[in-house]
């Protein structure tokens, strides 16, 4: 692979993971749509972001599909595990458990496994 398509790869995996990021954020949004009554201001307002997010990585995903192998991509998607261990313990204290970490170190071993044999 010359530098030119591994500069662009290195570009598209920071995208897709930025993606990843923003969409696990969606989560953290229903979550707190549930916490709010059914159809209250609140409930709508978190159900609308948990829709906009869709739309936002609906439209992102495709983008980043014409660049990158799909393998590689749906690999990647299993990070969003470990930014929803993060949004756990940031947004409503849960606690961490060994097993989340080591969870969250085989998915990341898994991802780097795949997208260093797409090279």
């Amino acid at each position: 692979m010359n530098n030119i398509a591994k500069n662009n790869k290195i570009k598209y995996l920071i995208i897709l993971h930025i993606e990843f990021l923003l969409f696990s954020l969606g989560g953290v949004c229903s979550k707190l749509a549930a916490q709010n009554q059914f159809l209250s201001f609140w409930w709508l307002f978190w159900y609308a972001q948990v829709l906009l997010n869709l739309a936002v990585y609906a439209i992102v995903w495709q983008q980043i599909i014409k660049h990158l192998p799909l393998t590689t991509a749906y690999a990647n998607k299993a990070i969003g595990i470990v930014w929803g261990v993060l949004w756990g313990i940031v947004f409503f204290g849960e606690q961490i458990k060994w097993n989340m970490i080591v969870g969250a170190l085989i998915v990341i071993a898994g991802v780097i496994l795949v997208v260093e044999s797409d090279e």
